[in-house]
């Protein structure tokens, strides 16, 4: 990710914790006191954002120095070391804690992320969602793929979903696809609650069947329905206890929207210490 898409974000997000200055570290940290700081890891992780937690120090210090030990996408274990800071100790202190928001919620998304991934096993693709941070999405889809996952549409721009909510106002799963059939020539994603609406929307030609909350027997009868006609995602109630159970279904793709909207920050420390 390169950091023209994350500049700003970064910038705004220290102008919210800065603000008109750090009074505590001005007010006892010399002016020309030079420090070194480590970014350890405290739990098995795996890193995403390194660079966006590195960037929050440039901006505060441009001739800040980075040392990377590890590259986003690596496992760590408690103990590793992923990168040393040295610059301005008041700059250290300053950024310690906008650069390890970034870092410890995006290390936490990839986390997450491989966990559902290796347990997926190869046998089906998990997906992510539009369930992100608001501002955040970019950042937070990044740490997605980075955890080895694929990103599903970006926005409501890039790709057609119908679901429940269009299927009401349309009047039906069929009037939804033929209305977006007359406006778009894309693929067409139909989210179906009941195997009913699955032969709805697969007579109707949909491209993609979104199995929202159904059970396992309901999903694999979904699969075999749509064999030869629609690939099937899976939405709705996705745990890693169920990843095994879902992959046997046959379906083609699992979406999670825990991936981004419960993932805990990863436990990873900043240790400051004064070079003489």
């Amino acid at each position: 990710m390169q950091a023209e898409e994350y500049r700003e974000l970064v910038r705004r997000a220290l102008a919210e914790d800065v603000g008109s200055g750090d009074v505590t570290t001005n007010a006892t940290v010399p002016a020309d006191a030079r420090g070194r700081g480590v970014f350890l890891a405290k739990s098995a992780c795996v890193i995403a954002g390194l660079g966006v937690a590195c960037e929050t120090f440039r901006q505060i210090e441009p001739s800040i120095r980075v040392s990377a030990a590890v590259a986003d996408g690596v496992a760590c274990r408690p103990g590793d070391e992923i990168a040393v800071v040295e610059g301005s100790a008041r700059a250290l202190l300053i950024g310690e804690r906008t650069a390890l928001n970034f870092l410890q919620r995006l290390t936490g998304i990839a986390t997450l992320t491989r966990q559902f991934v290796d347990a997926a096993g190869g046998r089906i693709t998990v997906l992510d969602t539009r369930k992100t941070t608001p501002t955040l999405r970019a950042l937070e889809k990044y740490a997605v793929a980075i955890g080895g996952a694929t990103n599903h549409r970006f926005g409501l721009f890039d790709a057609v979903l119908i679901k429940d909510n269009h299927i009401k106002l349309a009047g039906g799963v069929g009037n939804a696809i033929a209305r977006v059939r007359a406006a778009h020539t894309g693929p067409i994603e139909v989210e179906a609650e009941t195997l009913e609406q699955v032969d709805e929307a697969l007579a109707a030609g949909a491209d993609t069947i979104l199995a929202d909350d159904m059970c396992d027997a309901d999903i694999s009868e979904t699969v075999g329905r749509a064999r030869g006609r629609a690939t099937v995602e899976i939405s709705g109630g996705v745990t890693l206890d169920r990843m095994d159970a879902l992959a046997r279904t046959g379906a083609d793709f699992v979406s999670i929207g825990a991936l981004t909207h419960s993932a805990p920050a990863a436990d990873i420390n900043f240790e400051i210490e004064i070079v003489r």
